[in-house]
């Protein structure tokens, strides 16, 4: 992770800026980055504007809503990916550094399970409740829809202090 350059001493180089940073490590920090930030602006801006504009009582937000997180959804399975492969090519570090970074897979694990979870059970299965009101028949799926809401926001938050602490503890390994 963190590497001295060469021929320099760790007495010439006491600062911060004289260690160098690996590529896996910036390529992670900058996926968790991304992915925290896309997930914020979807959930807090995004999602917001389409209810106050009257979008999600619109008949076509179905297939909208599905296209939107089926998308996103399948970006934070990439974002997943190269997050818990940077953290398993971390494991090739010496034992001290090592050890820190361990502590990080499981939690790269959960976020990658959640995004899983979005995409191939949450948005199908919303995606079809929503088609099944288009068509008129509104009797016991408001409760089913709300169910899957409060079961969604809460991975969701679970993803997002997932990811902040990730990015927390991916800045510390690098001081």
């Amino acid at each position: 992770m963190l590497s001295q350059p060469r021929g320099t001493s760790t007495a010439s180089h006491s600062s911060a800026l004289a260690w160098s940073v690996s590529p896996w490590h910036l390529c992670v920090v900058g996926t968790l980055a991304l992915w925290l930030s896309g997930s914020l602006f979807l959930d807090f801006l995004v999602v917001p504007s389409l209810y106050w504009t009257g979008m999600m009582s619109q008949s076509e937000f179905a297939t909208v809503g599905y296209a939107l997180f089926g998308n996103f959804n399948r970006f934070e399975l990439l974002c997943g990916a190269i997050v818990l492969s940077g953290f398993l090519w971390k494991q090739q570090l010496p034992r001290v550094q090592r050890e820190a970074v361990l502590r990080n897979i499981p939690l790269a694990l959960t976020t990658v399970a959640i995004a899983l979870t979005f995409t191939y059970i949450l948005a199908p299965q919303m995606s079809a409740m929503g088609l099944n009101l288009q068509d008129g028949s509104e009797s016991l799926i408001p409760t089913a829809m709300n169910q899957f809401h409060l079961l969604y926001w809460g991975l969701e938050i679970v993803k997002l202090g997932c990811l902040g602490l990730l990015l927390q503890r991916s800045f510390r390994l690098t001081q």
